[in-house]
């Protein structure tokens, strides 16, 4: 497709891990390919770098060495009872979906193992769902954490792009900020925009705007993987399911950096593309103000394990499913239901040793920097390095000996103080009772002792049921919960190939889409509810196919 009349056969907006699986897949079969991206080098990889790395396969070796029993159909059942479908535009959603499931369940691992991509023996179970079996979650552990957690997942993609640079197939433009497409004749033919002054700051801190120059460029097709919205909060309420999850929070922390502004989807809707389910969000309950902050409101999501005890702002017990660790959407609604932008853990030291991650490369340098040794000491008598620092320094913890303490200390943390020392006793008191035997009848209490018959959660993830109030087990810690953004759910409506479509169905000639800004592939492959490790493989599966057929 090239010629003297383009500067490239296919120009990439936007260097994630979508964007570099597509230019390497393009620049692999012989095209020219150019990346632009508003950020400097020091940010390649994008999203993904900050990333656990946890990926989606269904019936892996991984899982059978656990006694995970998983296959294709109990895959599709999960998924299609989390994402339910149940609007015209999701046509491509669904289909996407059913492709990925085959994706998942067949030659992702092989594909991404042959690149030397290697996971951790202990397969995680996310997003345990709402207690239907046609209903949301997963029914059997699926996340599969990276070894080199996020960093681990780029690191081929990145080596392949360095290497294809290197030999003059792929070309990277940073500091490249897109103010529109260049259309044509009717077909999308290239990019102009500003060039921004070069920032060197570190990865993920705000950068200059100042612009220097301008820039156009001509492709014979172009493709938007620039990401979605998460860091854009009045993106995010102007989107916001208002009649599904009630009125948006007025306080907020971001799970990802301030350049996750979604301002390319915009651009893309300006030339015709189509952009479906705005109202599908993915944002997470239990967020942390970082203690030590890379970007503006710098939020990190606490992985719980089952056991801690959440209640909302005033001290009520909130009931199941809205339970750590499974089901994100229905914990959202019910704090949103209580007028409130916050809810609380109540835990113990033997609870927070054994049972709480934290997202994030930065978060879990074991696993990051495959230091068994320090992968290790997550099976002491003491919490992980980076659980302890926000014990020690964050805004959001408390660490009492007695529960009367506790509860002032936490009325302090917030404006007013909204809890009721006896109606929190009486909700801890309550749950205690239920651990006295095997028996019980709260759902909670049931779910830990079902969590600890997976070996996997029994090792690492569940502590051995007791007493809050047991002084054995203290001292009592209290964690006041924000609201943290992350994934959009929707995104530009694209065909099996990666085609961004106008509203009639047609394609938008010269234009693909892929990653987030595709909502993971069709306009929202994970329907209302993602089913965890489906971000990154969401990332993967449609740059791939958008790669390997843009510019065809």
């Amino acid at each position: 497709m090239g010629g003297s009349a383009v500067d490239c056969d296919l120009l990439v907006i936007g260097a994630g891990l979508a964007g570099l699986v597509a230019a390497t897949e393009a620049a692999g079969r012989g095209l020219k390919v150019i990346v632009l991206d508003q950020e400097g080098e020091q940010n390649l990889g994008g999203q993904a770098f900050w990333s656990l790395g946890g990926l989606f396969f269904v019936d892996s070796p991984e899982q059978r060495r656990m006694r995970i029993r998983d296959s294709i159909d109990l895959a599709r059942q999960d998924w299609l009872g989390s994402a339910g479908f149940d609007r015209q535009e999701d046509y491509w959603p669904r289909r996407w979906a059913e492709a990925y499931l085959d994706f998942a369940s067949g030659e992702k691992r092989a594909w991404l193992h042959a690149m030397g991509m290697r996971w951790f023996p202990v397969v995680g179970w996310a997003e345990r769902g709402g207690g239907l079996a046609t209903g949301h979650g997963n029914s059997v552990p699926r996340f599969h954490v990276t070894w080199g957690t996020g960093p681990g997942v780029l690191a081929p993609f990145v080596r392949r792009a360095q290497e294809l640079r290197a030999s003059g197939g792929l070309a990277f433009r940073f500091r490249h900020r897109v103010d529109g497409l260049i259309m044509e004749n009717g077909s999308v033919v290239g990019a102009h925009g500003a060039v921004l002054k070069p920032d060197g700051g570190e990865r993920g801190r705000s950068t200059s705007r100042e612009i220097v120059g301008d820039f156009s460029i001509r492709a014979g097709a172009v493709l938007v993987s620039s990401g979605g919205i998460g860091g854009n909060h009045d993106l995010v309420r102007q989107n916001w399911p208002r009649e599904r999850l009630g009125e948006p929070p007025g306080f907020m922390v971001s799970g990802v950096p301030a350049h996750v502004d979604g301002r390319m989807l915009g651009i893309a809707q300006q030339v015709g593309g189509s952009l479906i389910n705005g109202d599908r969000m993915w944002h997470y309950t239990e967020g942390l103000r970082n203690w030590d902050p890379i970007w503006p409101g710098h939020g990190i999501r606490i992985l719980p394990g089952p056991s801690s005890l959440w209640l909302d702002a005033r001290g009520r017990r909130f009931p199941a499913p809205a339970m750590p660790g499974f089901d994100t959407l229905a914990t959202l609604k019910a704090i949103r239901a209580t007028g409130h932008d916050h809810s609380w853990f109540i835990l113990t030291k033997a609870i927070i040793k054994k049972e709480f991650a934290l997202s994030g490369s930065e978060q879990n340098p074991d696993l990051t920097g495959k230091n068994i040794p320090l992968l290790l000491k997550r099976l002491g008598r003491n919490p992980p390095g980076p659980v302890q620092a926000f014990m020690d320094k964050g805004a959001d913890f408390v660490v009492r000996n007695d529960l009367g303490d506790l509860v002032s200390a936490m009325n302090a943390l917030t404006d007013e103080p909204l809890l009721d020392v006896a109606q929190v006793r009486a909700e801890v008191e309550a749950r205690d009772r239920e651990i006295d035997n095997p028996f019980s009848k709260d759902a909670q209490v049931t779910a830990i002792r079902g969590a600890r018959a997976y070996l996997g959660d029994k090792l690492m993830r569940t502590a051995r049921p007791h007493r809050l109030l047991d002084p054995k087990v203290g001292p009592l810690i209290a964690v006041r919960l924000n609201i943290l953004t992350r994934k959009t759910l929707g995104g530009l409506q694209t065909d099996l190939s990666g085609r961004v479509l106008e509203l009639s169905g047609k394609p938008v000639p010269g234009l693909y889409a892929a990653g987030e800004a595709a909502g993971f592939g069709g306009g929202g492959l994970h329907g209302y509810n993602a089913l965890e490790g489906t971000f990154l493989g969401g990332c993967l599966f449609s740059g791939r196919i958008a790669g390997r057929a843009a510019g065809a």
